[in-house]
């Protein structure tokens, strides 16, 4: 139940949305704190949205409180819609379109549904900072099974990060060390794209 309780808070589909495999996912900017209602806004204009939020306990000297926080903070992915880039920017909390070169950057599809296979499984995710070089390992086994990604430790834990290069952010995924096959080496990745409106 609790993936599908994440898989609910993490995508917006608008109704009648395409799903098409060869759409198109793109990265949208907004403002801090406006991933949420840029993401209902854009949903409500037909078009589809994923959101990727993960749980996080915030403690107050008097109470503790779980939160449903975006995992990229100030981004959210739209699929297609770039014939209608005019009604995106202008939407309130919206700051730009990745772009890439002048033109509305395609995030890769393989890096976005490894995000999604992340947070839709019921493991414990959050933000990692970008890694640029390392083992990339494929998880054998398992909800994250086929998922390829860097192989990290923490305090001793083997952690699986999984990055979104264009935005230069990663998010990671608890995982057993003993569950993955060595890939090969990752090269570092060069900073070609731009976030620029």
């Amino acid at each position: 139940m609790q993936s599908a309780d994440r898989q609910t808070k993490t995508r917006t589909a608008a109704p009648g949305a395409s799903a098409a495999i060869s759409a198109n996912w793109y990265a949208i900017f907004t403002r801090h704190q406006h991933e949420k209602a840029v993401a209902f806004s854009l949903s409500n204009k037909n078009h589809e949205v994923f959101l990727p939020l993960y749980r996080s306990v915030r403690r107050w000297q008097d109470r503790a409180k779980s939160l449903w926080l975006p995992l990229f903070p100030c981004y959210l992915f739209i699929r297609e819609g770039m014939d209608r880039q005019l009604q995106i920017i202008t939407t309130p909390g919206v700051v730009h379109v990745v772009k890439w070169g002048g033109q509305p950057a395609i995030v890769p599809r393989g890096q976005l549904d490894a995000v999604r296979q992340m947070v839709e499984s019921s493991l414990q995710i959050e933000a990692h900072p970008l890694v640029q070089s390392g083992d990339c390992v494929r998880v054998k086994a398992g909800p994250l099974a086929g998922l390829e990604g860097i192989l990290t430790r923490k305090k001793g834990v083997a952690r699986l990060v999984v990055s979104i290069e264009i935005l230069g952010r990663s998010a990671a995924v608890e995982i057993d060390g003993t569950n993955v096959e060595r890939i090969g080496a990752r090269a570092p990745f060069s900073d070609r794209f731009s976030t620029d409106g």
